[in-house]
């Protein structure tokens, strides 16, 4: 996959410039800049920082032909809380979304 390719397709879904880009991702313009001239694949954590202001994670970043579902901060907290849990609290955690669901 073309990291800097998906970085300015995703841009381009948003009707985002590199500044627009540089200001939510909490970047400077210039390490913005340094990916689209000067085709500087970015590091783990600007890549981090990236996907964070594009409301997607890493995992969606680089899935191929899916459609990109933009998570609230909410979601992001419950998907983050939901991996530290062992097995057993997620089976406990999942009954009891289904129950509630009944309700």
């Amino acid at each position: 996959m073309d990291v800097i390719q998906r970085i300015d397709e995703l841009m381009k879904i948003k009707g985002w410039s590199d500044y627009k880009l540089a200001t939510k991702s909490g970047l400077s313009s210039s390490t913005i800049a340094n990916i689209h001239r000067r085709n500087t694949i970015p590091s783990i954590p600007t890549l981090e920082a990236i996907c964070q202001a594009l409301g997607i994670s890493m995992s969606q970043f680089f899935e191929e032909d899916s459609v990109i579902t933009h998570l609230s901060k909410e979601d992001n907290e419950l998907i983050n809380d939901w991996k530290l849990l062992n097995e057993n609290k997620k089976r406990i955690v999942s009954e009891l979304i289904k129950e509630l669901k009944e309700c």
